[in-house]
């Protein structure tokens, strides 16, 4: 009996640490990440993006709350890559041990994984990228160095922009994202050179003011 008392007591001080930290964290987050574009989001991107992912604002916290639990989202929504990271590392711990998800036990086991995938995430970054990847970039000729850099940007945007236009549920906004992406690049920037410097800020914001 006093061990049962004692677990729910330090249960009790877990869940009173984690949401006041979680709070101040997720409000410290907030305000540094939306410092910046503050003005664009309120005045020329908010209905643009409420109508395409406001679903999503929703969707996901109910979504990940039962299997993650309260202390892990303020955990998962810091970090980010929840789908696609933290949660499948969630799931595979709490199956691993043998914990149901929305339990006390599961909350934990989730907390653990999140932890643990977090950490194997930014040590690889070190080892991988900062390391090796910078012995690699140095031993590598400047010539086929340079040859990937001129390659890299298009290849990505092209996967990025082809898989948008397949998932895009509003058309119009696409086309509309063309086309202005068409009249920079190809009439605004050959005529005006200097027009480059803010070619990609006048295309995202002609965009936003457009759709």
């Amino acid at each position: 009996m006093a061990q049962s008392v004692q677990l729910h007591q330090a249960l009790g001080a877990f869940d009173k640490t984690t949401s006041r930290w979680g709070r101040i964290t997720m409000i410290i987050g907030l305000f540094f990440s939306l410092s910046a574009p503050t003005y664009l989001v309120f005045f020329a991107a908010f209905g643009a993006l409420a109508a395409v992912f406001g679903v999503i604002w929703i969707v996901e916290p109910l979504t990940y709350f039962p299997i993650l639990g309260a202390s892990s989202m303020y955990q998962a929504f810091m970090i980010g890559n929840i789908s696609n990271k933290l949660l499948p590392a969630a799931m595979i711990a709490q199956s691993t041990i043998g914990v149901k998800p929305g339990t006390r036990k599961g909350e934990l086991s989730a907390v653990a994984a999140i932890c643990g995938a977090a950490a194997v995430h930014l040590t690889s970054l070190f080892i991988f990228v900062g390391l090796l990847g910078t012995w690699l970039v140095s031993v590598i000729p400047l010539d086929i160095v340079e040859t990937v850099q001129f390659y890299i940007l298009p290849t990505v945007m092209g996967a990025v922009v082809v898989q948008a236009i397949v998932s895009q549920k509003a058309p119009r906004s696409a086309v509309i994202a063309l086309v202005v992406s068409l009249v920079v690049v190809f009439v605004l920037v050959p005529l005006i050179p200097g027009f480059s410097l803010f070619s990609t800020a006048v295309g995202v914001i002609a965009t936003a003011v457009l759709a």
